[in-house]
């Protein structure tokens, strides 16, 4: 089965800090070596928060508790396709953290995120998330790694990259 064009990513948050995916495990990953939050592809018939909390607890062994739906990410690279990323933060959960199959989580402070590896879109997002933004519309484009363009709820970014 074709996988779905709708993911959720989402930033568990603790003590000022986000639960951080390191992605080393998976072979052919457009995310190798990156820093990303956890999420993953709906399956059919999933609604944003079922995906959500599914993909939570098989990447992390928590049950999450109390999460926000912050904003819509369309991610697109040339020769990978488009991605639409329900971005969600969250800061309740229950259970015990487990080991990832896709890589390496760690809490990471809030302060430290931008020094990692990070798609630079990301850093666009991770500061509206940091800054409390009203639920947003943020359209990245990609030419492999390099942003090739980024657009704010209508309104490019370009000059600010």
């Amino acid at each position: 089965m074709k996988k779905s064009p709708m993911t959720t990513l989402c930033y568990v948050e603790k003590e000022e800090a986000y639960l951080m995916l390191h992605r080393v495990s998976k072979k052919n990953d457009v995310n190798k070596d990156k820093w990303i939050g956890i999420g993953g592809h709906f399956e059919e018939g999933e609604s944003p928060e079922e995906c959500l909390l599914r993909e939570a607890y098989e990447e992390t062994g928590l049950i999450l508790t109390s999460w926000k739906f912050r904003g819509i990410v369309t991610f697109t690279q040339k020769n990978y396709g488009t991605e639409y990323m329900c971005l969600y933060t969250a800061d309740g959960f229950t259970g015990e953290m487990k080991d990832c199959d896709e890589g390496v989580l760690e809490w990471v402070k809030k302060e430290d995120i931008l020094n990692l590896n990070l798609w630079e879109g990301d850093k666009i997002f991770l500061r509206l998330l940091n800054e409390n933004a009203p639920f947003f519309s943020l359209k990245l484009t990609y030419e492999g790694d390099r942003l090739t363009e980024a657009v704010l709820d209508g309104e490019n970014l370009q000059n600010s990259l």
